[in-house]
């Protein structure tokens, strides 16, 4: 007859992956030392199959208990919502939600957004993916896409949370060494051919197409992490630009604003963990 697995088996299991060893596990499920090592072998012996290597080093989990472990942490989570489900009164939202965006966009407006309100949901786990093309949603490898674009998918739907202006600026310390220079001849930084569409990259084109390109950076993050570092000027949105950090030498560009969308699939409209996350970022990150 195959052995059937029970909680304290997998109790026994957890205890062993986190501690590495007997003393360690004996203190996690407060027993001693024999009692662990007495269970380890019975368990063994039970399911016909080795859990552990056994080392002076420790003990190292074989992929059997390290599958077994994840079921049971799985189980351990249901267990926790549960009781705050009761606890509160109420169903808790729970599940995997997929979300795509670019590295400044995660930096500057979601990571903010998340700390404000993720608290509330201890059952919803975020996977996120940084990039610029929409592939990701529409390959169903995202639910969820926080994008800067004037044209939106029209398969997407989502809500248009705001416009974002550019400005040319520069660090004090890169003014004060260049502030003999004409604007053209000082160094400019730019998102390189892997943003060729971008609205910073357009504009520069068009109203400054002989200046001297010195850095080409793969984002909009590395760009402004130079203008910070004092490499140069550049374009940037006006969400990453803190008062005070750096000197604005141009007023927004006119004709150049980006909308900020906040995009899912339809059939994902459905699911409880998306409208929860989608309702959120929709009330965070709402731009003036």
């Amino acid at each position: 007859m195959q052995y059937r697995i029970n909680h304290s088996d997998l109790a026994l299991i957890i205890a062993l992956v986190r501690g590495k060893s007997l003393p360690r596990a004996a203190e996690l499920l407060k027993v001693d030392v024999s009692t662990v090592f007495r269970a380890v072998r019975r368990l063994e012996a039970s399911v016909g199959t080795a859990l552990f290597d056994k080392s002076r080093s420790g003990y190292q989990p074989t992929s059997a208990a390290l599958a077994l472990a994840q079921q049971a942490e799985s189980a351990e989570q249901a267990l926790a919502l549960a009781q705050i489900s009761l606890e509160q009164g109420q169903q808790i939202v729970s599940g995997t939600v997929r979300l795509t965006c670019t590295e400044a966009v995660l930096q500057n407006l979601l990571l903010p957004a998340l700390t404000r309100f993720m608290p509330d949901y201890p059952g919803l786990k975020l996977e996120l993916n940084t990039s610029s093309a929409f592939a990701n949603l529409s390959r169903r490898d995202a639910d969820i896409a926080l994008r800067l674009t004037n044209s939106p998918p029209e398969h997407l739907v989502g809500t248009r949370l705001g416009t974002v202006s550019y400005r040319l600026c520069a660090s004090e310390s890169y003014l004060h060494r260049r502030q003999h220079l004409p604007l053209e001849s000082m160094e400019w930084i730019a998102p390189d051919d892997f943003l060729p569409d971008h609205p910073t990259v357009i504009w520069r084109r068009q109203q400054w197409p002989g200046v001297n390109l010195a850095y080409r950076c793969s984002s909009m993050l590395a760009v402004a992490q130079l203008v910070r570092a004092g490499m140069g000027v550049a374009a940037l949105p006006d969400f990453m630009l803190q008062e005070g950090e750096l000197q604005h030498l141009s007023e927004p560009l006119q004709g150049y604003d980006t909308a900020l969308w906040l995009l899912t699939r339809p059939d994902c409209r459905a699911l409880r963990s998306v409208s929860a996350l989608f309702s959120e970022l929709t009330r965070a990150i709402r731009l003036t």
